[in-house]
């Protein structure tokens, strides 16, 4: 017999209530809740949906504020490939793909691992790609007041891809700047190049 006992931390009477909502959904789909399989899949979806949004419960901006060192680097940092999982507010369907973020220091600079946990904090939410962008473009600008923020973030969505016109390579990009990035085109075709190349 095995001694295995996995350890999962989730409000209970949350987790109570969003069951029994799931356990009534796969009624009403039609599926046979008593059948082995499916037993324990509302208590599974509950914790999985709790998993999923508990970006709602994290401040980004303290995220950043947690590791912020004084440095007189002016030029790009950026840092690319970042994963990005999140779930479409309209259909509560997955979207997928990475986020590549660069800033340009005034003074300050950040953790580099705060950038990718910030993208989680607004990614693990019910999200629009278009908002997920943009937020964290204003999280970094307004906590770090650098001299320009850029975001490109390219996703493919399961909502096109396993429904609706069900095309499988689409892919949504989108993108989002301040500042440096914004107003000179040197800095900003120099930001693509970096993104678009492999340089790792």
């Amino acid at each position: 017999m095995s001694n295995y006992k996995k350890i999962d931390e989730y409000d209970q009477k949350i987790t109570q209530k969003l069951s029994e909502h799931y356990k009534g959904i796969l009624k009403l789909s039609g599926d046979d809740i008593d059948r082995e399989g499916v037993l324990k899949t509302p208590e599974r979806a509950a914790k999985a949906m709790q998993f999923l949004t508990h970006g709602n419960c994290i401040n980004p901006a303290d995220i950043l504020k947690s590791a912020i060192f004084k440095e007189e680097y002016k030029q790009m940092v950026l840092i690319k490939d970042i994963e990005v999982y999140s779930l479409c507010e309209h259909h509560l369907l997955p979207f997928f793909g990475k986020a590549h973020i660069a800033y340009i220091p005034n003074g300050k600079i950040v953790g580099l691992s705060k950038i990718p946990r910030v993208v989680d904090a607004f990614a693990r939410r019910l999200q629009v790609q278009e908002r997920l962008t943009t937020q964290i473009r204003d999280c970094i600008q307004e906590t770090l007041n650098p001299l320009g923020v850029a975001v490109v973030i390219e996703a493919k969505h399961l909502c096109m891809l396993m429904r609706g016109v069900q095309k499988q390579n689409s892919v949504a990009t989108t993108s989002a700047f301040t500042g440096e990035f914004l107003e000179n085109s040197k800095t900003r075709d120099e930001f693509i190049q970096l993104v678009s190349g492999k340089l790792h």
